[in-house]
């Protein structure tokens, strides 16, 4: 008599908390692209001026994430995850009340601590919480929670700020961060700390090239889409003449295909393979690129839209379970080091867009992203036969 199948057993709880911690997270990142052009006229300052907002905030969380991931390797997880969001939410009060361009920069640079942080450790703490058999689909779970933040954060955001002014929409990131730090001390387990991160595990991270390898694809990828993605507002303002309604309608548009097509990774990445969902999902992004110049109409524009969507929340999943999947004992660290990849990618094309803004050159945005992110996919297939020869006993696919 044959067995039925076992169901699962259920992923922890707290998972849901870090899920939302991430919602929180990506909406403050993306509150700023999202009110770019309020800010930019509530200010007095140019479109390419208001970006540096973008490229300074990326930078610092480029830096911070692997310095801090070091420096907060010990601490209590539940602790340091529920100060993160704590920090976030005092933050985002204290960037609505600057009263100049020079002084909402500084409290933005200082806010962005808060994602240097947390992201990574959550993602840490889940590979320790769950067994390797559901870490992929875990990992994925989590980080949905900055497609959700697309779906709905950011464009709620987007309307906050283009009804009621940018200030509105800071304030209500820093409620919502309190919400989370709550939910965050109620959920995670007391006491837990992934393994120490050493000079020694550093050094095993920096010396394996596949890691090296899969982190720079995340650099790559993320700048070809910051180059565009940072500039939607005045782009889609110039080009389409859209509103502040339609705005955050396109954006509530494209963050519903991006929350679907992370949610069809967490469900396919352990059968599929991470990094082949890296590849396919860096491909749908290139294909928006391509067709980018056929948007002439609001409607054209959303239908390109879509495997951007599809792929953009989906690559960084798939990234966070490849890496943990290649090297689970050093993921504290590469996953650190992925995440200042990503923000670093997002200061370089966030500045590289508004250099191309500068000089009239607006129409070319999607033709500079294009290319960057074709390296990327190349890149990406080249470090699965890298890191193939060096984790066979961890492999990605």
């Amino acid at each position: 008599m044959s067995k039925l199948p076992q169901a699962q057993p259920a992923l922890p709880r707290v998972l849901w908390a870090l899920l939302f911690g991430n919602f929180v997270i990506g909406s403050g990142v993306m509150v700023v692209p999202g009110t770019l052009n309020d800010i930019s006229a509530s200010l007095a300052i140019s479109i390419p001026a208001a970006g540096q907002l973008i490229s300074a905030a990326a930078l610092l969380m480029c830096l911070g994430a692997p310095l801090l991931a070091g420096v907060v390797s010990t601490w209590d997880r539940r602790q340091l995850l529920t100060g993160c969001m704590l920090w976030y939410g005092v933050m985002h009060m204290v960037c609505a009340a600057m009263p100049s361009f020079e002084t909402l920069l500084v409290a933005r640079v200082l806010t962005v601590v808060s994602p240097a942080v947390f992201t990574p450790q959550a993602a840490a703490c889940v590979g320790v919480m769950v067994p390797p058999h559901q870490r992929g689909r875990a990992i994925s779970l989590v980080f949905l929670g900055w497609s959700v933040a697309s779906v709905v954060g950011m464009p709620i955001g987007s309307w906050v700020g283009g009804s009621l002014g940018w200030r509105y929409a800071f304030v209500l990131v820093g409620l919502l961060s309190c919400a989370s730090a709550a939910w965050v001390w109620q959920t995670m387990p007391r006491g837990l700390t992934p393994p120490a991160f050493t000079f020694d595990t550093w050094r095993q991270t920096f010396r394996s090239r596949g890691l090296l390898l899969c982190i720079g694809v995340t650099a790559l990828y993320s700048a070809g889409q910051f180059v565009l993605f940072s500039y939607f507002a005045p782009y889609f303002k110039a080009t389409l003449s859209i509103s502040p309604v339609q705005l955050s309608l396109m954006f509530a548009w494209f963050g519903a295909f991006g929350f679907l097509g992370n949610l069809w990774i967490s469900h396919n990445i352990d059968r599929m393979g991470a990094a082949k969902s890296v590849t396919l999902a860096i491909g749908l992004i290139a294909c928006s690129l391509t067709l980018w110049p056929l948007g002439n109409s609001l409607v054209m524009a959303g239908f390109i839209l879509v495997p951007w969507a599809l792929g953009c929340f989906a690559a960084n999943s798939a990234q966070q379970a490849r890496l943990v999947g290649l090297a689970p004992d050093l993921a504290s660290g590469s996953i650190a080091l992925n995440t200042s990849a990503m923000y670093a990618g997002q200061a370089l094309g966030a500045a590289s867009g508004g250099w191309l803004i500068a000089h009239g050159a607006m129409s070319q945005l999607h033709v500079a992203g294009l290319a960057i992110v074709l390296l990327s996919m190349f890149l990406s297939l080249y470090a699965t036969r890298v890191a193939g020869r060096f984790f066979n006993h961890h492999p990605a696919d």
